[in-house]
């Protein structure tokens, strides 16, 4: 049986697909994931895009070629522990992805490697991508290869639900490795970014998040059937119940940088903030989104996927996010990694 996976992940959209499948697979199994990002060596070329966006825009470079893959890889991690699978993660600079993702999976000593193919379907089966045909021929080891491109329109409206999951559950344990770094460091507290980090939580939750949630998949959802029921009043209660958690996080940050309070409580409120973040997780994600897509009707997915675009709810269109994606970027960069499997 197969017990440390090597998870490839990219920069498309479909990588949240890619962990999530990884995920439920590494958890019938009891495995342990490596996640891991191979990056092209952007600093080595002297033309092409990277180049002329290093020259004419270091700010945006730094995101998009550097500060990118800490957030893949966030997100990634902070799904799995979630859902109880130990994990960690690797990233190498090669301009050979199969070359690099196989290095790694032999680095890591695991025992298989599960990968997407990205590869359009023809008449005879699935067409591999390039790199993950080469990682089947070269690996020397199992490769289990998951079939994620064209989703159809439920899975990309799911994926948006399952991405902000992640970015709640990764912003709240890089709070708690940047507390734990404090700490051994003997360091203050930086009250800014503690401050910053309450208003992501608060804000993008309550203004993108639980908007997509309860406004239109789960009430869409009460409309189809009532077997739910018991589920969505048990996740409006666990809400209300997050709300009170994260007012007793930013009292405990105020208490603290006032010297009333031990930098310790605000670790433990980090921490119950994250447990409930994972209930939330569980709960939606193994009850009600596969409940969804039994019974939700093509017409229901068509208009949740409206308004979740750019011509739909002006609350979530991508302008409207930028701040929010400037502090998860921040956060996450900033705050040490766990380290690699």
């Amino acid at each position: 049986m197969y017990r440390h996976l090597l998870v490839p992940i990219d920069g498309t959209d479909l990588s949240t697909e890619t962990s999530s499948n990884a995920i439920d697979f590494a958890r019938t199994l009891g495995a342990h994931i490596t996640f891991f990002h191979a990056q092209p060596d952007y600093a080595a070329a002297l033309d092409g895009e990277a180049e002329i966006v290093r020259l004419t825009s270091p700010a945006k470079f730094a995101y998009t070629y550097e500060w990118r893959v800490r957030e893949l890889l966030a997100k990634a991690e902070a799904a799995a522990r979630a859902f109880g699978v130990p994990c960690g993660s690797m990233t190498a600079v090669s301009d050979s992805p199969a070359r690099a993702i196989i290095a790694a999976a032999r680095d890591a000593a695991c025992d298989l490697i599960y990968m997407a193919s990205h590869g359009r379907r023809s008449s005879i089966g699935m067409m591999l991508g390039s790199q993950t045909l080469k990682v089947l021929v070269n690996a020397g080891m199992p490769v289990l290869v998951s079939a994620t491109s064209n989703p159809p329109v439920p899975s990309q409206v799911l994926d948006v639900i399952r991405d902000e999951h992640r970015s709640l559950a990764a912003v709240l344990h890089a709070w708690l490795n940047l507390l734990d770094a404090e700490r051994d460091a003997g360091g203050a507290a930086d009250a800014e970014l503690m401050r910053t980090m309450i208003h992501y939580l608060k804000t993008f939750s309550a203004t993108v998040h639980r908007p997509k949630e309860s406004e239109y998949l789960f009430s869409r959802l009460r409309r189809r059937s009532s077997r739910y029921d018991v589920d969505l009043a048990e996740l409006d209660e666990q809400n209300a119940d997050h709300q009170r958690l994260i007012a007793e996080l930013e009292a405990a940050v105020e208490r603290h940088l006032a010297g009333a309070a031990p930098l310790a409580d605000v670790r433990e409120a980090v921490a119950s903030c994250e447990r409930s973040t994972w209930e939330h997780m569980e709960q939606v994600e193994g009850r009600i989104l596969p409940g969804a897509l039994n019974h939700l009707t093509p017409e229901d997915w068509d208009g949740i996927a409206t308004a979740f675009g750019e011509g739909g709810d002006p609350r979530f269109r991508r302008d409207m996010g930028n701040e929010f994606r400037q502090i998860f970027s921040r956060i996450v960069n900033l705050a040490p990694a766990d380290g690699a499997a």
